[in-house]
């Protein structure tokens, strides 16, 4: 019973090497830091952790990540926390009896009382001197409320680059949690997850009730944590025993779990509790199966209350360590063939997730299909590539006319962009009226006609760009773009209008355009005082968008200058005609 898992790119909430750097880091204006809510935990793999293929227990792992999580949320809390929900986890490698388990956690965000905890696993060979990243994950913490009442954790200030990058994107996580449940139903009411595939017979099909397991265990004092409460790696730990039990039955093999999505904890249990644990194989497909497991806890003479649910995917290695193909899952009627279609929805937002997320930005093309069932996550990333571009730290400046400053940055394969200035207004008017990129003609030359083609929802919507050629007697081109806007998560945020490309079927590439596509570009609008806004353009400059652009960094054009001192005059000639539209039309 192996593990292997990974969050996508855009989620990085650490350096990508598999040892972590030493929290003791020295400023660029040469400030002594070390991050006060880090803790780092280290474990030498012994046989009582380890598995039937003497690989470290992903229950025994998951006991470990928690823990040490849990340290440093109540590190920046200065109470006791409790674990509210873990992300989805990918397990990329295994762990060996013998090797060390390296983990280091720290918080990236606190919001009101909860916060939003980093989760790096590496594992070491002591022998070798290797070393690899086992797995990243987000927890979120809730700080318990005292006997004043509610704790209101204090705000968390980035100070490195990165800590800078992941304090912004995990507002995004932050809200990719809160419509998850949406997007379910959204896929499982649109039909794009086909209701007639559970109609179908399969030769050799299983009968899920056969994959059905059901386990008690009596919570006692050495389950539970240091406020009393069982502990919640303790329950994800028996809620992954159960789990393998159900993948066992279907393959009757040793299978390996190769992710989990998302442990959500619904309440609390304590010592004296009677945790029960259910877990059934609810589909399979060719390669792998999910199991879906929950745990209730009672005590005598009261009813269940539901603890926490997950759902867990497991695949089986042949000796090559290739995964082998199972057999086929019949469901139960009713609820079996309900948690058989849910299934199929969540591999599909893993396999979008996944694409959208692992897109190879070196090749071509860098637009990703748009359709109603991946929509939530292509906004996702499209806020969060803006952000973490926003975050970065080594701009040069290329110059400066007009109180319009121009920068760039040289980074591997691409040159990217920042244009900023200083706008005598209210940051929400100036979000209002650069939201609309139908106006954007109004004051930006390269865009010739901005179409809208749809409204996704309140904040997302797809355009037909057409901008004309730089190269004399050359074809337009065109772009379809999708703009993903976002007001501050909190005070001190900006606000945010995201550019990316992406594919439609009913705006292919013409012979009449030449297609351009714009990996990530957009605004950040943040409110200086109640009356000056500072605006800042980024742009990761592609093929198609580098000739607008190169002769400005060259020092041989001032065109971009040109460009923004006229935004700057439409946003001051429609400052009054501007009034900030509701939340709810945003």
């Amino acid at each position: 019973m192996g593990c292997l898992y990974s969050f996508p790119a855009m989620t990085s909430g650490f350096q990508d090497s598999a040892v972590p750097e030493e929290p003791l880091l020295i400023l660029e204006y040469g400030e002594a830091y070390r991050n006060l809510t880090e803790v780092k935990m280290s474990h030498v793999v012994l046989p009582c952790h380890a598995n039937q293929c003497n690989e470290l227990s992903i229950g025994q792992l998951l006991k470990w990540m928690d823990t040490t999580a849990c340290l440093a949320a109540e590190k920046h809390a200065g109470s006791p926390c409790i674990t509210a929900s873990v992300d989805d986890i990918h397990f990329e490698h295994t762990i060996s009896v013998g090797q060390v388990v390296n983990i280091i956690t720290k918080v990236n965000r606190a919001f009101n009382s909860s916060m939003e905890v980093g989760i790096l696993v590496s594992c070491e060979d002591l022998y070798s001197g290797s070393t690899w990243r086992v797995c990243k994950a987000f927890a979120t913490f809730v700080a318990r409320p005292t006997d004043s009442g509610k704790v209101q954790l204090k705000p968390l200030v980035p100070r490195t680059q990165e800590e800078q990058m992941e304090y912004s994107i995990a507002a995004e996580r932050r809200r990719m949690r809160l419509v998850h449940a949406d997007n379910m139903k959204d896929l499982l009411s649109n039909g794009a997850i086909r209701r007639d595939s559970i109609c179908q017979e399969f030769k050799d099909s299983v009968p899920a009730e056969k994959t059905r397991v059901e386990s008690v265990e009596l919570v006692l004092p050495p389950h539970a944590n240091h406020q009393g409460n069982t502990f919640g790696g303790q329950i994800m730990a028996w809620m992954e025993n159960v789990a393998t039990i159900a993948a066992s039955r279907l393959c009757n093999a040793h299978p390996t779990l190769r992710t989990i999505d998302m442990f959500h904890f619904r309440g609390p249990s304590q010592v004296g509790d009677r945790l029960v644990l259910k877990a059934i194989v609810n589909n399979s497909f060719k390669n792998s199966m999910e199991v879906g497991v929950c745990a209730e806890a009672y005590q005598c003479g009261e009813p269940q209350r539901h603890i926490n649910s997950a759902f867990m995917n497991f695949v089986v290695l042949d000796g090559d360590g290739q995964p082998r193909v199972l057999p086929r899952i019949k469901p139960e009627p009713v609820n079996g063939k309900r948690r058989y279609l849910e299934a199929n929805a969540r591999k599909k937002i893993r396999l979008d997730r996944k694409y959208i997320f692992s897109c190879n930005q070196t090749e071509v093309p860098l637009s990703v299909p748009w359709d109603p069932s991946n929509r939530v996550y292509l906004s996702l990333n499209n806020v969060s590539a803006l952000k973490i571009l926003a975050a970065k730290r080594d701009w040069v400046l290329q110059y400066e006319r007009n109180k319009v400053t121009l920068y760039a940055l040289e980074e591997d394969q691409f040159l990217s962009f920042k244009v900023e200035m200083m706008v005598e207004m209210v940051a929400e008017k100036v979000f209002v009226l650069l939201s609309d990129l139908s106006r954007r003609h109004e004051w930006d030359q390269h865009y010739q006609k901005c179409d809208l083609i749809c409204q996704v929802d309140e904040d997302d919507m797809i355009y037909h760009v057409v901008t004309p050629s730089v190269v004399k007697d050359s074809k337009f081109q065109d772009f379809v773009l999708l703009a993903s806007r976002r007001r501050p998560c909190d005070k001190g945020d900006p606000y945010v209008i995201a550019l990316r490309s992406v594919t439609l079927p009913t705006h292919s590439a013409t012979k009449d355009y030449t297609r351009g596509e714009v990996l990530s570009a957009g605004f950040t609008i943040w409110e200086e005082s109640d009356t000056v806004t500072k605006v800042s353009y980024y742009n990761q400059a592609t093929p198609g968008v580098l000739p607008y652009i190169s002769r400005d960094i060259a020092g041989l054009s001032s065109s971009f200058c040109t460009t923004f001192t006229s935004c700057r005059k439409f946003l001051e000639e429609n400052n009054k005609d501007s009034t900030p539209a509701p939340a709810s039309e945003l």
